[in-house]
This record gives C-alpha cells, sequence and structure tokens, in this order.
C-alpha cells in the first residue's frame, strides 16, 4: 500500500511528493492534468526571503510585513515558521537547480560565489518593507515547478496524470484513500493509502473570464474535503491583483512594479503607491474605473533593454494579448481574482481538521499565514516551506498505520453517479450558469462589497444549486470528455461559491481583501477571529 497519496502535481505538491520520498515514504503523485501545467507556472514575479542581498533586511521584517499584510487574521507561529524557513527553502531551490536571476559581479570573488545566495538578485513587492523576492526573470515560478518536475523524475517518483479528484475515502474520521475519474479511460479507480496530501489548489478559477487563474482552478479538493466532513476557514477572503490586461485577464507581474512601473488613469496622472500591498491597490484601481476613468501600467521609462533582461514575459504577453508594446506604449489593465487566501482548515502539522490522516498544503489550505491579504512573493514561499514539512509528517503518521485497507463503497457510488450523468438528458446548459455565476461573482462578491449585493449573489446561487439537477453533459462519449469534468468542475463551484458569499455577509467589517463600504475600519476585537464552515453531503 502506498505511504503517501499526494493530490494534485503543483509546487506544493512536487515539493511535499520529494520530501516524504527523502525520509523513506512510498509515494505516488496523482493530478487531473500535467505538472507543467500547473498554476505554480503564473507565480512570475518572486519568491520571499530575507537574504539581505540589496539593501537591509531581516527575517523579523518579513515576519512584521506578512502579519501586517494579512492585518492581523493570522496565527504568528505558522508566520514565523514560514519566514524563517525562506533562507533555507531558496538554498534547497538552489541546490536542485533552479536559476535564480543573479546580481552584477564585479571582482573575480564575486564571480566564484555565483551560486551562493549571497549573489541572488531580489526586487521589492507590494507591501513588502526590503527588496527580498528572489527571482528568475520573471518566469519564477515556472522555472520552480520545472526543477521540482525534473528531480521528481530524478528520485522515480510514481506519477498518475489525467485522473480527476472525485472523493476522499474517509471511515471513521479517517482518510483511507480517495477516487479518481480516468480522464482518459472514464474508469472510476480507488487507490487506497496510509496518508494523504491535498495540493490541488485554490478556487480563483470561480471568478470565470475575470481571473488570471486557469479554467480548473475550482477548489476541488477543498469541495472534496467539505464533502467528507472537514472543515474550511476565511473562505471569504479572495485576494484581486491589480495588474491584469484590460482585454484578456491575463496577468502582468507584479514585479513590473517592483522596477518601477508606474499607474495611470486616462489623465496620466499617477493615484496610488504602486506597491503598497495588493488589496489597497486594487481598490484605488477599482475606485478609477468607477469614475469612468481607464487604467494603464505605463513601464515606457524603464527602456526596451531592461524590460528584456528582466520582464520578457511580460514584454511578450503585452504584445500577443493585448497589441501593445510595453516600451512604447501605456499597458490597459484591470483588477481580477487571482489567489485564494481561505480553504481547507489545517493544524499545526498540516493535517485536516476533522480527518486523521489527510493533510493539505498550498493554496487549498489554510495555514493561516495569509490572512486577509496575501504578501507578494509569499506564495512560492508558503508551498516550497510548507510542502517539505506536510511531507514529513504525512510520512511520519503513514509509518504508524499497519492496515488502511478501505471498502470499495465510494468507488461504487461515484461510479454510479457517473453513469446517472451519462443517463441523464440535460435542459439547461451549465456553459452558460457557469459564465453567469463568474460575473457575478466578480460584480457582487468582489474588490467592494454590500450586504444587499450579497445577499442577491447569494439568492442566485442558490438558484443554480436547485437547477443543478436540471444540468448535465451533451458529450457522451467514454474516453477524454472533457465536458464530463468541466460540469464536475462547476458542481464543485456552485458549493463553494455559496459558502464564499455566506462568509463575506457573516463578516460585517472591512479587513483586507474583503471591504464592504459600510464598515470601512476593521473592528480588531470583533472580527479577529476565522470564520469556519463544515457541510456534509446528503446520503
Amino acid at each position: 500500500m502506498i505511504d503517501v497519496l499526494i493530490i494534485g502535481s503543483g509546487g506544493a505538491g512536487l515539493t511535499a511528493a520529494l520530501s516524504a520520498k527523502d525520509v523513506g515514504a512510498s509515494v505516488l503523485v496523482v493530478g487531473k492534468a500535467y505538472p507543467t501545467n500547473s498554476q505554480t507556472s503564473m507565480a512570475q514575479g518572486g519568491m520571499n526571503a530575507a537574504l539581505g542581498n540589496v539593501g537591509e533586511d531581516s527575517i523579523e521584517s518579513h515576519i512584521e510585513d506578512t502579519i501586517k499584510s494579512a492585518h492581523g487574521l493570522c496565527d504568528e507561529t505558522m508566520v514565523e515558521l514560514m519566514c524563517t524557513s525562506a533562507p533555507s527553502a531558496i538554498q534547497w531551490l538552489e541546490s536542485i537547480g533552479v536559476p535564480f536571476s543573479r546580481l552584477d559581479h564585479s571582482t573575480e570573488a564575486e564571480t566564484a560565489e555565483l551560486h551562493s545566495l549571497h549573489t541572488v538578485a531580489q526586487r521589492q513587492m507590494g507591501g513588502a518593507s526590503a527588496k527580498r523576492a528572489c527571482y528568475a526573470q520573471d518566469y519564477t515560478g515556472l522555472k520552480i515547478l520545472h526543477t521540482l518536475y525534473d528531480t521528481c523524475l530524478k528520485h522515480k517518483i510514481d506519477f498518475l496524470d489525467e485522473h480527476y479528484l472525485m472523493s476522499l475515502i474517509v471511515e471513521e474520521e479517517t482518510v483511507k484513500g480517495a477516487t479518481f475519474l480516468d480522464i482518459r479511460t472514464g474508469e472510476i479507480k480507488q487507490i487506497n493509502a496510509k496518508s494523504v496530501i491535498l495540493a490541488t489548489g485554490g478556487y480563483g478559477g470561480l471568478y470565470h473570464d475575470y481571473t488570471t487563474n486557469m479554467t480548473g482552478s475550482t477548489g476541488d479538493g477543498i469541495a472534496a474535503v467539505l464533502r467528507a466532513g472537514g472543515a474550511v476557514s476565511d473562505m471569504e477572503f479572495v485576494q484581486f491583483h491589480p495588474t491584469a490586461l484590460k482585454s484578456s485577464s491575463i496577468l502582468i507581474s507584479e514585479s513590473a512594479r517592483g522596477e518601477g512601473g508606474y499607474l495611470v488613469n486616462s489623465k496620466g496622472e499617477r493615484f496610488i503607491d504602486e506597491l503598497k500591498p495588493r488589496d489597497v491597490v486594487a481598490r484605488a484601481i477599482f475606485d478609477e474605473l468607477q469614475k469612468g476613468e481607464e487604467v494603464f501600467l505605463d513601464l515606457r521609462h524603464l527602456g526596451e533593454e531592461k524590460l528584456m533582461e528582466l520582464l520578457p514575459q511580460e514584454v511578450a504577453l503585452c504584445r500577443l494579448h493585448e497589441h501593445v508594446d510595453p516600451a512604447k506604449e501605456l499597458i490597459p489593465i484591470k483588477p481580477v481574482a487571482h489567489y485564494s487566501m481561505g480553504g481547507i482548515d489545517v493544524n499545526h502539522i498540516f493535517e485536516v481538521e476533522g480527518i486523521k490522516g489527510c493533510f493539505a498544503v498550498g493554496e487549498c489550505s489554510n495555514a493561516k499565514v495569509n490572512g486577509a491579504n496575501r504578501l507578494g512573493g509569499n506564495s512560492l514561499l508558503e508551498i516550497t516551506a510548507f510542502g517539505k514539512l506536510a511531507g514529513e509528517h504525512a510520512q511520519k503518521y503513514a509509518s504508524t498505520i499497519n492496515d488502511n485497507e478501505a471498502d470499495d463503497a465510494q468507488r461504487q457510488k461515484d461510479e454510479s453517479y457517473i453513469k446517472h450523468l451519462y443517463a441523464h438528458t440535460a435542459s439547461l446548459n451549465f456553459y452558460g450558469q457557469r459564465d453567469t455565476l463568474g460575473a457575478l461573482l466578480y460584480e457582487k462578491v468582489g474588490i467592494v462589497r454590500d450586504n444587499s449585493a450579497l445577499n442577491t449573489a447569494l439568492e442566485e446561487v442558490i438558484a443554480m444549486q436547485e437547477n443543478l439537477s436540471h444540468m448535465g453533459i451533451e458529450d457522451k462519449s467514454p474516453t477524454n470528455n472533457t465536458n464530463l469534468i468541466d460540469f464536475l468542475e462547476f458542481a464543485n463551484a456552485i458549493l463553494l461559491s455559496s459558502i464564499i458569499i455566506s462568509a463575506a455577509i457573516a463578516r460585517d467589517e472591512s479587513r483586507g481583501a474583503h471591504y464592504k463600504e459600510a464598515f470601512n475600519i476593521q473592528d480588531d476585537e470583533k472580527f479577529k477571529n476565522h470564520i469556519v464552515f463544515q457541510w456534509k453531503r446528503e446520503s
């Protein structure tokens, strides 16, 4: 039997796999796509670590910046653990071959130390008090992801790609494994394991067409935990990235502002300090748009040579998707959904509350380090530092388990559900509902919120839930059925949307990314708590 079953093959899952393997575990990584397609590749700007290579910095300052950005809604012990682990996380990534950009070298001694941490280039990110983000041009997440995957292959870690998570197998509040839909064959498979790590990513894809996330970022692992009797927390906190391309919602990295880019309105006026925390900058842009202004990112003064050296991906994205040349033209932008601060409720060893032996790490989990607003540059740090620890804790738990065999009741249940979908004739197109949901969330559960709009949104989502039985799939082919996967993801999106909105209604204050016009000052005494939801599917 597998010691550690890892569900999700992005940066968090791959790091956990290497860590668990390193301490002697048998490991299987299962993903609904391929590792190199992971959302980790979209983390462009950098990874925080207080190295102090460019000006003064300290781990204490990193901790303070993280807590400040989170607006106090965090576990300071977990924040300290993450920030203290950052330098060693960078050193580990260096050791396996991540090609971080380097400072300029002028002496032979410095050149000889090319692969020392002291030569790693660092840039400023929003909300940071120092140049702290270690980067690889503006491909940081992509290069980390590819290096992790290459290293997993070198260590002969097993992968099972194109397998969609259906359910966790939980008996007596203990995880026994999981069931999956083999996308290529249409078969429902059961995988038993001594422990499970969920690294399935966030739920930014719910804001369909108004997000930097891929369409598959629908919180599948989070929904599976809810159905299995686990808990989620802080789901109301969704980070909106200030700079996405206006026409396509493609991300333009914060590194563009970190390197000196300006935000200007239609009059050419700068209206905000570009390096304030993301929630502040996103609201400032939203205010300009509400006034009827257009908003642009201005990189022209940086010059083409610097842009191509430090931000080649941003240049390419602007030319391809917006048909503008950043060296010569203003870049039209808008804020869109980017990151999920809330997620699966976990304890200090990343074990899911209410499900023994099940762990969660990365954007799908709420390890209480991001709070009301994630500090830019901390996401890559979290998946690396905490991914390593999650792998160790999962193997430690697995070593205590002798027999964890489960019956096939859950597999049969999931198989029956899929057969029902194939037999069912849909009268309502869920793709139109998915588009409606994305716009609804962006407009009514977005950057600025009020209870009237939130209640309207909740009513509309409940109506979608009630109509879900009238929706289904049109493609009845048993193999490689993307229509089926899209529908399963949409069902998860509907479940999570109702929880996001309910949590937003319950939090009557403004704190970080959750901003209500009627409550423009956070109430530390009343609301400095984590709103937790549990939900169980009726049998």
